[in-house]
């Protein structure tokens, strides 16, 4: 017979402590062993590959004299590296951190295990915590690995040279290295709306296809409205306008006016997104 005096008055079990539930490192291993995961961070470490493999094939316009960032490519690890962002801020990444924020909840209701998840039972509040820390780290994880590729890969292929800008300005190796470090964090700032979108639609669907590819959808949309110059000083309330402000750390001096917005924009739409997705979830009858 159960002694009644050891129950507590909240009805919960002796010893139960929702903070021990669904540890982070428990989570973090389930992640990182998905085949999601492995195709992504994979993809994002060959990136760097295949583009010196298409510069070496296809030959570069280094002397024709062009001063766009794009010929200046291969003049340098460093120079490498800032154009493999350009080519990866605007949808590669986007996609991936959307791939990491919306599969997190919605794949869980579609293997049809989150009701028994939350009957361990792992709070809401919780669940939505560690979905999002982990998310969280495999993005930056994936960020940094796209980066360290790309600079070590770029300064085997094409040397130790100083950053040169299509300005004519030009950073040594180790100040630009520096640069870079900053650059990415401020990516990383800016794609939080993209990773508090992607949480929301996972809360809201079953389906992860659905929360990811809404969640590219609607960037790509933001990116078309971005270009219509119509729009004039409303374009600077869209989220993501000020995606490519990191460039700005390229520059002899730092012009922190779009970096310091950017910022801005990214943290208050991402915190709205997160807060509604909390507030969704908390309140959504789970039968997945």
């Amino acid at each position: 017979m159960t002694d009644e005096s050891t129950v507590p008055a909240d009805g919960r079990a002796s010893g139960y402590r929702a903070r021990r539930t669904l540890p982070l490192r428990t989570e973090l291993v389930r992640q990182c062993k998905r085949r999601r995961t492995h195709l992504a961070l994979g993809f994002l470490a060959a990136l760097p590959l295949i583009l010196v493999a298409a510069f070496a094939v296809g030959g570069t316009g280094a002397d024709s004299g062009a001063s766009d960032l794009i010929d200046l490519a291969t003049r340098g690890g460093v120079n490498f590296t800032v154009f493999t962002l350009l080519m990866s801020v605007g949808f590669l990444l986007i996609v991936v951190v959307a791939l990491f924020f919306g599969d997190s909840v919605a794949s869980e209701a579609s293997w049809s295990s989150l009701r028994y998840l939350l009957a361990i039972p792992v709070p809401r509040n919780r669940l939505l915590q560690q979905k999002a820390i982990v998310s969280a780290l495999l993005s930056a994880a994936a960020l940094i690995l796209l980066v360290t590729v790309a600079l070590s890969v770029g300064t085997i292929a094409y040397g130790a040279e100083p950053l040169v800008t299509p300005f004519g300005d030009s950073l040594g190796y180790a100040e630009a290295t520096g640069r870079l470090a900053l650059a990415l964090t401020y990516i990383a700032v800016n794609l939080i709306w993209v990773a508090g979108l992607a949480m929301l639609l996972s809360v809201l669907t079953d389906a992860p296809l659905g929360a990811v590819g809404g969640t590219v959808m609607v960037s790509i949309l933001v990116q078309i409205l971005d270009q219509i110059t119509a729009l004039d000083h409303w374009r600077d309330y869209l989220p993501g306008h000020f995606s490519f402000a990191w460039t700005r750390f390229l520059a002899p001096t730092v012009d922190w006016h779009d970096i310091v917005i950017g910022s801005f924009s990214a943290l208050a739409y991402g915190s709205v997104f997160a807060v509604t997705a909390w507030f969704v979830f908390a309140r959504k009858d789970v039968t997945s």
